[in-house]
């Protein structure tokens, strides 16, 4: 089994002090999403970014996701978006259809405006897959997704003015 990677992330500050995020959590399930906001802000606090740096929205679903996702990209409101949700499968396709189309719609924005968008939207099969991905333990995928963000936003910078 492979090791996940723990350690620190070392960006410059010239480009930490600049950046902006965008967080978007669906609000449905709002008992998970909330703790993935949570650990994904804390993550980003702990990494040195401050209040004014991210950009938090909140929408009804998963669904809505891309469309503001599309909003911020479109406006240049901020260079990196994370995409927070938690989509649990029911009795019917709907599961499917919300998950499927979240994230080819987050794909899409990311393509069309060229800005990362880090897709934590957790499809899972059950309320105990939900919790130990979405819940308030060292699993959270909201950590994962700041981290991922950061990553990304280090990358990012050496295509700048290139």
């Amino acid at each position: 089994m492979l090791k996940k990677h723990t350690e620190k992330i070392e960006i410059p500050k010239a480009i930490l002090s600049k950046v902006k995020i965008a967080v978007i959590r669906a609000e449905f399930n709002a008992f998970l999403t909330e703790s993935l906001e949570k650990h994904c802000v804390a993550t980003l606090f702990n990494y040195g970014l401050k209040k004014d740096q991210i950009l938090q929205f909140q929408v009804p679903g998963s669904l809505e996701i891309p469309i503001t996702a599309q909003n911020i990209a479109q406006k240049k409101k901020a260079d990196i978006i994370v995409a927070l949700g938690v989509v649990i499968k029911g009795d019917t396709y709907h599961f499917e259809i919300v998950a499927n189309g979240c994230a080819r719609g987050c794909m899409d924005v990311a393509l069309k405006y060229n800005i990362p968008i880090i897709f934590e939207v957790i499809p899972a099969y059950n309320l105990a897959q939900a919790k130990k991905r979405a819940g308030n333990n060292n699993q959270n995928k909201g950590k994962e997704a700041a981290i991922a963000a950061l990553k990304m936003l280090k990358v990012m910078s050496q295509f700048k003015g290139k």
